[in-house]
């Protein structure tokens, strides 16, 4: 039977939290600097336990952030040098698996898609939100219209997706783990390798500290 695997970005396929990483770059030279940057890391700590919905905490974030597209860019090198040690070392399996597999973020396509497709996986099975930009090059929004902006937005755009066979989420955050609580999964991995949110341990079908465990697993 064939397995779909549905991998989130943030903590799992990088190291990183990118709109945190995004918010020290925009923020280098703003004098409340160090506050804001405080303020976001714990709005997404918040989200990624469920104790605030997705889309009031992308919003919330947005809202404290001046974003032009040289800032995207630059988040994009940093994330290039910010993939998780295990992924990088299973390159060929991604690339060998990449048709069933499928990137769900909260995160957005414009700096997603430039990270995963180094490693082989198709654009058209990413699925992050979008900046709205304008004229210049600055953001001022993102869309709305976008199934992952809401609450409740991977679970939606799962069902929407209507994989057949099974269904594994990898991911580090409750938005991961809606996805089998609604049952639209097998499995439920709490992907540990850069953080354990210790909230979820008890939710997750397993505790991973490795893409190496999942590839032994199955």
């Amino acid at each position: 039977m064939k397995t779909n695997y549905l991998i989130d970005f943030d903590s799992t396929f990088t190291q990183v939290e990118a709109l945190d990483e995004l918010a020290t770059i925009v923020l280098k030279n703003v004098p409340r600097r160090d506050t804001i940057i405080a303020e976001i890391n714990n709005i997404t700590h918040l989200a990624m336990l469920g104790e605030l919905t997705f889309d009031k905490a992308l919003s919330m974030r947005l809202d404290l952030l001046s974003i032009t597209q040289k800032d995207i860019q630059e988040l994009v090198d940093i994330l290039h040098t910010k993939v998780s040690h295990s992924f990088i070392k299973n390159v060929n399996w991604l690339q060998i698996h990449a048709k069933d597999i499928y990137i769900i973020s909260g995160g957005f396509k414009e700096f997603i898609i430039p990270v995963v497709s180094k490693f082989g996986l198709h654009e058209n099975q990413v699925y992050a939100n979008d900046f709205v930009l304008n004229d210049t090059g600055n953001v001022i929004g993102f869309n709305t219209d976008n199934l992952l902006s809401q609450a409740q937005g991977k679970v939606k755009l799962v069902k929407q997706l209507q994989l057949e066979g099974r269904v594994i989420i990898i991911g580090d955050g409750y938005t991961d783990y809606e996805i089998k609580l609604a049952g639209l999964a097998e499995i439920f991995y709490l992907y540990t390798e850069n953080i354990c949110r210790d909230k979820l341990i008890d939710k997750a079908d397993g505790v991973v500290n490795s893409l190496d465990e999942i590839i032994n697993n199955e």
